[in-house]
């Protein structure tokens, strides 16, 4: 039963405008107080874990010869299988999840109908459709999984739409419209503009308002889907999406037809949404099942990152100096693999990037040890050894290549050459979230030549390295500074790190001098306990849940086992390690990390979203870093607890640098029918300004302490980057990604830099822009693709932001995926805007005018636009697109026709947005414009002077008024609601 408070709330919530889609994730139910409604999120959750289930107990019973690889349907998990998903899987599925829902938040995606089904542009959503499943084929046949898992939730969301928003379910079809992803399927024509589909419904159950002579020729049923709001207009007799967030059912013909959820008030056919979830589900799985077999079973499960071991990522300094370290790096890789081949445990894959001055890489990356440990056989340490070396650029590489949730360990004993890279590299450890350790080696105790190398260094600045202690701080990593002598001892926390199901219990900074005391907690389900202790200690007292104590540095028992090697302290717990409280009391000479890791499968992922209150509530991941300041949500998986374990997780504490309590933050259940995991959701009113980890609290089945720590360190800001737009990449031509760097504090300049991985970019910058106080300022970047290059080829774009003022920053890491262009049958599509018209008795007085976007949805790009009838003017502008703030459209020298002239687009706007004006006189109410593109595909759109539009735009405008009234009144009653 629902929460009381819950209950009031959504009720509350029943005056929001909604949505245009399924509902987008669990927040939605809440939001529309319909909890049997099944969401995006998890109809796409639920295929992706029987499906990868299924394929897992295939594989199994291949492996073991008894029976054949046939998917099982609709499966149950059982234990043996569902603990080999581990958290990798859940990581890789939320990637999926929240690329669906984000079509339903973006500006770019979230009010174009092609998207979503809608306006009956069911041809071109058909093809983009097609071009998301090339996308992600090509993404995974490159093993650019991230790319892949981006497209295919685009994919999945528009698909699940068709079922929701057209009327597929009412013709009384009950399989999938095979036609959509498979064109040489049969397909059902769609009713033309000057076809009526729907009558007049005046309540909120619209039942039997599909027009029932949808026939065309010789009988044949039509394919219709609802209009929402204004863009486009919606045709007098059409069918409107419905529901009280839609502006479009007030015309006729009034009512709807979507089946989004089990709400009245929000889905007029919601008597049909459980058919309509059913085929899209099944929809969803018979993707998977082809992406599946197109790729084979063992890729399929890569994608997915299923019982995938992290993996081993190096970044080596490859200079004259580096011989130890080298070596060392070597040893301890082979020693890895060594020890994991009994049981198969290797790592899913093997990186290695080198670099010196001025050469960086090339990446190696291979998923056989033995040609891992060739390669690293072949690694020299020659030349060099001068100060500094280019690092950055060497981790910027790494973390590009490694998968998400992996850590990264870099060997170098030089300071960064390319500081200025920092920003980008931060940034994508966090949107990754990867941990950077760095080995730190100074020897002056060495003989000839070397000792000359390291009497020149030791005049150098002490803060040299400061930048790799911040780096590691911050991602939850370690720096350690050692000898050449004990590199080999202390890369031992290589193997100590990267084994499947660590967690963290403890991490925390000291950066000076200081006397502290540090608590973690052991609980039932952890397994074994290590400790790192990376700086110079004076003592370290360790204390047991009992009482017990050990003084590390003088005992070798009761408690624990010591390694000690020069800047790294390893600290084993002895078994049986007692469950409950261990104090850790240290003094030390200078800045110290302390580390505390477990063995168990137990664990949490998050991310942090904000209430998106436009034409599709429910909660929108953060890009980038929250903002400060600001009501700020934080949705957390819970991984790992078994269904019989009746645990119960409380709250979510923010803990600052050195170990401080900055805010506790208490956890309601999302209300997710999802079973894949348990998943949280808190609400902090105020995002605090002080960088912090979070440490996750609560009861396991026996009542004992539960306890789990992320280690990364999040920095709230007071810039934001929004990302507007996700061009294709096309050998040969140039794309361009758009975005808004919004200012929520005083009036100031900041500066932008673009890097990536290709060496695409046009110019990286750094750029200055500047934004009023609370203001935004919209840039972009170009991107030139080169003729050889090859489909599937994945650009990850990192986009950094700093203002000169203070050290507020911010980051947007883009995607990319390069596609070859063929042979190109999508037609441009045109989508009317606005309509404003004077027109009187006398129509010679008046003038109307209506604006359009126009786009091509292929690879082609537009070529050409002209009248083809009517007497008017048209101007093509280039459109700056819809961002948060409302239409931004940026005149760029617009082209003017007038009457019927043919006007060609430039080249630089033909893969682009374009804006279309057309003004004509009253007595001249009627006109059609034809698009065409480079592929000569045409689109004939028909324009009017109709007041509509311009009503409609009313309509939407007061909507939007009570969305921020809404908003207003939930942060006051929040607080007593929950």
């Amino acid at each position: 039963m629902p929460h009381p408070r819950l209950c009031v709330f959504s009720c509350l919530l029943l005056l929001l405008p909604g949505h245009q889609a399924f509902l987008p994730n669990f927040w939605s139910q809440i939001l529309t107080m319909s909890w049997s409604s099944h969401t995006h999120q998890y109809m796409t959750e639920q295929a992706l874990l029987n499906v990868t289930l299924a394929t897992l107990g295939a594989m199994d019973r291949d492996i073991a010869g008894k029976g054949s690889c046939r998917d099982s349907g609709r499966l149950t998990a059982s234990p043996p299988l569902q603990d080999r998903l581990g958290r990798e899987f859940w990581h890789a599925v939320g990637e999926v999840v929240r690329a669906n829902a984000a079509m339903d938040f973006l500006s770019a995606t979230r009010s174009d109908p092609v998207y979503h089904f809608d306006s009956e542009h069911v041809e071109e959503a058909a093809a983009m459709l097609r071009e998301f499943w090339v996308q992600t084929l090509f993404s995974v046949q490159a093993k650019k999984y991230q790319g892949a898992r981006q497209s295919l939730g685009q994919l999945l969301h528009s698909l699940q739409d068709f079922y929701s928003h057209s009327n597929w379910v009412e013709m009384g079809q009950r399989s999938l419209y095979l036609h959509l992803l498979h064109p040489e399927e049969p397909s059902i024509p769609v009713a033309s503009e000057d076809t009526p589909t729907c009558t007049d419904c005046y309540t909120s159950s619209c039942r039997n308002n599909i027009l029932s002579q949808l026939t065309e020729g010789q009988h044949t049923p039509l394919l219709t889907t609802g209009y929402f709001s204004t863009q486009p207009k919606k045709p007098p007799g059409k069918c409107s999406h419905g529901g009280i967030l839609d502006s479009s059912r007030h015309h006729g013909a009034q009512g709807g037809i979507n089946k989004d959820s089990t709400s009245p008030f929000f889905s007029p056919h919601h008597y049909l949404h459980e058919e309509a979830a059913q085929l899209a589900t099944a929809a969803t799985r018979a993707v998977l099942l082809d992406l599946r077999e197109a790729v084979g079973a063992s890729s399929f499960l890569r994608l997915f990152s299923v019982g995938q071991q992290p993996a081993l990522v190096f970044v080596m300094d490859t200079t004259g100096s580096m011989f130890e370290e080298i070596t060392a790096a070597r040893l301890r890789a082979l020693s890895i693999i060594r020890a994991r081949a009994k049981d198969q445990q290797q790592p899913s894959t093997f990186i290695l990037v080198p670099f010196h001055d001025p050469g960086v890489g090339p990446v190696y990356e291979t998923d056989n040890p033995e040609q891992f440990m060739r390669h690293m056989e072949s690694l020299l340490a020659l030349g060099g050894g001068d100060e500094p070396e280019m690092c950055f650029s060497a981790v910027l590489l790494a973390l590009t290549h490694s998968p998400p949730l992996s850590e990264v360990f870099v060997f170098t004993d030089a300071s960064p050459k390319d500081a200025h890279l920092y920003d980008a590299v931060e940034a994508l450890m966090r949107e990754k979230q990867c941990k950077v350790s760095f080995l730190l080696t100074e020897d002056l105790s060495s003989v000839g030549w070397r000792r000359e190398i390291r009497r020149v260094r030791q005049a150098l600045s002490p803060e040299r390295f400061s930048l790799y202690y911040k780096l590691s701080s911050v991602s939850g990593g370690l720096t350690i500074a050692t000898t050449n002598s004990d590199i080999q001892k202390v890369s031992a926390i290589v193997q100590d790190n990267i084994s499947a199901g660590k967690v963290t219990l403890l991490h925390v900074d000291s950066d000076s001098v200081s006397t502290s005391s540090h608590s973690f907690h052991v609980d039932r389900a952890v397994k074994s306990v290590m400790v790192h202790l990376a700086g110079v200690l004076k003592s370290s007292i360790l204390t047991s849940p009992t009482g017990r104590t050990q003084s590390l540095l003088e005992q070798r028992r009761p408690l624990a086992h010591l390694e000690m090697s020069h800047g790294l302290y390893r600290i084993s717990l002895l078994p049986p390690i007692e469950q409950g409280t261990w104090r850790l009391h240290a003094e030390s000479d200078g800045h110290i990390t302390i580390q505390a890791i477990g063995d168990s499968s137990v664990d949490f992922l998050y991310y942090f979203a904000v209430l998106a209150n436009g034409t599709h509530p429910g909660l929108a991941r953060v890009q980038g870093t929250p903002v400060a300041g600001v009501p700020t949500f934080l949705v957390l998986s819970i991984i790992g607890l078994s269904p019989d374990d009746k645990a119960s997780i409380s709250h979510v504490t923010l803990v600052g640098s050195r170990g401080e309590s900055l805010l506790v933050v208490p956890l309601n259940s999302s209300s997710s029918s999802s079973s894949s995991s348990e998943e949280l959701v808190g609400r902090i009113d105020s995002m605090p300004r002080e960088p912090f980890s979070l440490r996750l609290s609560g009861r396991d089945g026996r009542g004992n302490r539960l306890e789990r720590v992320s280690t990364e360190m999040i920095q709230p800001t007071h810039v934001q980057i929004q990302v507007l737009s996700i061009p294709l990449l096309i050998p040969g031509e140039t794309a361009m990604v758009r975005f808004d760097l919004w200012n929520h504090g005083p009036a100031r300049q900041f500066t932008l830099t673009a890097e990536d991985d290709h060496g695409f970019l046009l110019q990286k910058g750094p750029h200055r822009l500047s934004a009023g106080e609370g203001g935004r300022v919209r840039g972009e970047v170009l991107l030139k693709t080169p003729n050889a290059s090859e489909a599937g080829e994945g650009v990850t774009l990192t986009l950094s932001a700093r203002a000169l003022d203070t050290a507020d920053s911010n980051y947007a890491v883009v995607r990319l995926s390069v596609v070859v262009q063929d042979h190109d049958a999508t037609p441009p599509t045109c989508l009317a805007i606005h309509v404003e018209a004077s027109c009187t008795a006398d129509c010679s007085r008046g003038r109307w005018t209506s604006s359009l976007r126009v786009v091509d949805r292929g690879r082609a790009g537009l070529a050409a636009l002209q009248v083809s009838e009517g007497r008017g003017n048209l101007s093509i502008f280039q459109e700056g697109g819809q961002s948060e703030g409302g239409d931004n459209n940026d005149l760029v020298e617009p082209r003017v026709g007038h009457g019927q002239t043919k006007l060609d687009v430039p080249a630089g706007l033909r893969g682009r947005a374009l804006k279309v004006s057309y003004t004509s006189s009253c007595c001249f109410p009627q006109a059609e414009l034809l698009v065409w593109d480079r592929a000569e595909n045409m689109k004939r759109c028909h324009l009017s002077a109709s007041q509509q539009g311009a009503i409609m735009e009313s309509t939407s405008a007061v909507w939007r008024t009570e969305i921020t009234l809404f908003v207003m009144l939930l942060s006051i009653l929040w607080p007593i609601l929950m």
